[in-house]
């Protein structure tokens, strides 16, 4: 059993910079894919950014590429995820997730799921 808690969604004003942290449990975080994503009200979630179980590789989405970050440090077993250049688009609520030895983009394919933090860009 793989338990996540994200932290560090705030307030902040267009152009502004934020990073998310999400913890996990457990001895081999180290292969899982860890993944982030967002759900607006009213909106579909949507797939933010991954890093790949045992690699270096990172994957993001079109909207958040050139202006996030995600990275991992395996020795402390938290993904996080650095947001700049944020824009009102990006308010939602930010889940992290994690997947076990397989390379998925897709939330139906993530079994664990922290609890969210809710990230607001004030225009």
């Amino acid at each position: 059993q793989v338990q996540l808690v994200e932290s560090g969604g705030e307030l902040v004003q267009t152009g502004g910079s934020l990073m998310l942290s999400c913890a996990a449990s457990g001895r081999t975080f180290s292969d899982y894919t860890m993944g982030w994503f967002r759900q607006a009200p009213g909106k579909e979630r949507e797939f933010v950014a991954t890093a790949k179980w045992r690699s270096t590789s990172t994957y993001y989405a079109d909207s958040v590429k050139g202006r996030f970050t995600i990275s991992r440090d395996n020795a402390k077993n938290t993904v996080y995820l650095q947001m700049n250049s944020l824009k009102p688009e990006d308010t939602a609520v930010y889940y992290c997730g994690a997947v076990f030895r397989r390379t998925s983009t897709m939330w139906r394919d993530f079994a664990y799921w922290g609890q969210g933090t809710q990230v607001t860009v004030s225009s």
